[in-house]
């Protein structure tokens, strides 16, 4: 007679241990975006190797696979990771103005400040986003611009509610604004980072200040 084996109990997949292996995927992705960004914006994506990424984040070759397909997908969610961060400091940066009361140009303000913060922590990433905004043969181009719209459309609807409110000219043109404000921050802050390192975070947001109160606000301090 064939023995019956016991039954062993099936150990059940806790909330904890879901949120111990999503922690640690999290962690495990951000340390492969760093490493990918600091390696591409150093040699460019066509010269940077799986290899290189891996073995600068300090993980097997097959951990960058597990968590994504190719080179292609890891620098394509790497730009909406970025994009991301930058697109949640502008919007808190927002949020925070308006719920002291302030106008929205002090939002737009406080944006731009938002910006450079976000630039000075991550200028690898801005450097490398700027660039790929020139190429249009990319794989990711149109995650590009997604992701590059869903920046923009937060400083346009800070435009848009300060021309309904008469606070700003019922003239400008808001999408044409808003990109400009954005690329008037990445394109001074990396100017800033690559020339002019001996100026402070508050020298450069004074000077993108009163550029913004003089030629959007028409306000003469």
């Amino acid at each position: 007679m064939t023995a019956v084996r016991p039954v062993t109990a099936v150990r059940p997949v806790t909330i904890d241990a879901m949120d111990s292996t999503s922690t640690r995927r999290r962690a495990t992705r951000a340390k492969l975006y760093e490493a990918a960004v600091t390696l591409i914006a150093e040699q460019g994506f066509s010269a940077t190797t799986v290899d290189e990424i891996a073995e600068r984040a300090g993980v097997a070759k097959g951990t960058v696979y597990y968590n994504f397909k190719s080179k292609t997908e890891l620098f394509e969610e790497l730009l909406r990771f970025g994009v991301g961060l930058l697109t949640t400091s502008l919007q808190r940066a927002a949020d925070e103005t308006a719920e002291r009361g302030g106008t929205k140009v002090e939002a737009l303000d406080a944006m731009i400040r938002a910006g450079l913060v976000f630039i000075d922590r991550y200028p690898a990433f801005t450097q490398l986003y700027v660039a790929e905004l020139w190429r249009t043969n990319r794989a990711w181009q149109s995650t590009l611009l997604v992701v590059r719209q869903e920046a923009v459309a937060v400083v346009e609807k800070v435009l848009r509610e300060g021309v309904e409110a008469g606070e700003l000219s019922e003239e400008i043109d808001v999408p044409l604004t808003a990109a400009a404000l954005v690329g008037m921050v990445l394109v001074a802050a990396l100017d800033w980072q690559a020339f002019q390192r001996e100026r402070s975070l508050d020298d450069v947001h004074g000077a993108l200040s009163l550029l913004l109160h003089g030629r959007v606000s028409g306000r003469r301090d």
